[in-house]
C-alpha cells in the first residue's frame, strides 16, 4: 500500500461510486480528506475515512461554479492547512442519441465534467504552485479516449479532461506539480445501474478479463499516481479498463 502520511486531499464527488472508493483507499494510505458533495452528503464516506485514523471533513460545492469551487479549495486550506492532493472525480454522464439532446443536457455535462475540472484545477494551482509541491489527478473514462455511442457529449467532455491533463502536466511541472488522469473502462458503479441484463452480458463479452472493475481497483491508481512510487510520472492518461480497449 502506498504511504500518503500526513498528506491533505480533496476529492471531488466523494458521496458515492468511484470518488467513495477513492477516498477510502486515499485514507488507507495515510491521507486526510476533504470530501467534496454537491447533493448528497457523504456521511457514509466520511465515517469510513475516519476508520483508519485519519482527519476527514465534508464540504458542500457545486464544482461547475468557480466561486463554489474556490471555496471548496479555501475551506480545505482553511481546515487542513494545505493541500497536496486534488482528484477530480466529480462527473455526470447524458445517455442518449446526441440528436435528441437538448442544450441544457450538453450544457449540464460540460459544466460538470470538464468545467468542474477546469475550476478546482485553477483554485488550487495558486497554492501548490507557491509550495513547490502538489499532485492533480483527473478521473476521465475510456470513452473519452476511444468515443461512445449514446454518449457524444460525455465523450467529448472526457476527451477534454484528457487534453487539459497533460497541458497543465506540461505547465506545471517546473513548479514540481504533476498531472494526471485515470481513464476507468466498465465499473461496477450506480452509474452504470441502468444497464439491463442483455447490456451487461454484451458489456462483459469485451472485456477480455471477463468482468466490471471495482471502485477500489480505480482508488488503487490514484493512490499510485498521488505517492512518491510514481514521482516521474506527469501527463500520462492510464486506463483501467480489463483489457476492453
Amino acid at each position: 500500500m502506498e504511504n500518503l502520511k500526513g498528506r491533505v486531499a480533496v476529492v471531488t464527488g466523494a458521496s458515492k461510486g468511484i470518488g467513495k472508493a477513492i477516498a477510502i483507499t486515499l485514507a488507507k494510505c495515510g491521507a486526510n480528506l476533504v470530501l467534496n458533495y454537491r447533493r448528497d452528503e457523504p456521511c457514509e464516506t466520511l465515517n469510513e475515512v475516519k476508520k483508519y485514523g485519519v482527519t476527514g471533513i465534508a464540504v458542500k460545492a457545486d464544482v461547475s461554479i468557480y466561486e463554489e469551487a474556490e471555496k471548496l479549495i479555501d475551506t480545505c486550506l482553511k481546515h487542513m492547512g494545505k493541500i497536496d492532493i486534488l482528484v477530480n472525480n466529480a462527473g455526470v454522464s447524458h445517455i442518449g442519441l446526441f440528436m435528441d439532446m437538448k442544450e441544457k443536457d450538453w450544457n449540464n455535462v460540460i459544466d460538470v465534467d470538464i468545467r468542474g475540472v477546469i475550476n478546482c484545477t485553477h483554485s488550487v494551482l495558486k497554492y501548490m504552485a507557491s509550495k513547490k509541491y502538489g499532485n492533480i489527478v483527473n478521473i476521465s473514462s475510456i470513452w473519452g479516449n476511444e468515443g461512445a455511442s449514446c454518449e457524444a457529449i460525455y465523450s467529448a467532455a472526457k476527451g477534454a479532461v484528457n487534453s487539459f491533463t497533460k497541458a497543465i502536466a506540461k505547465e506545471m511541472a517546473p513548479s514540481n506539480i504533476r498531472a494526471n488522469a485515470v481513464a476507468p473502462g466498465v465499473i461496477d458503479t450506480e452509474m452504470n445501474s441502468w444497464l439491463n441484463p442483455q447490456e451487461k452480458a454484451d458489456l462483459l463479452s469485451e472485456i477480455p478479463l471477463g468482468r466490471f472493475g471495482t471502485g477500489e481497483e480505480i482508488g488503487s491508481v490514484v493512490a499510485f499516481l498521488c505517492s512518491e512510487s510514481s514521482r516521474y510520472i506527469t501527463g500520462k492518461v492510464i486506463t483501467v479498463d480489463g483489457g476492453m480497449f
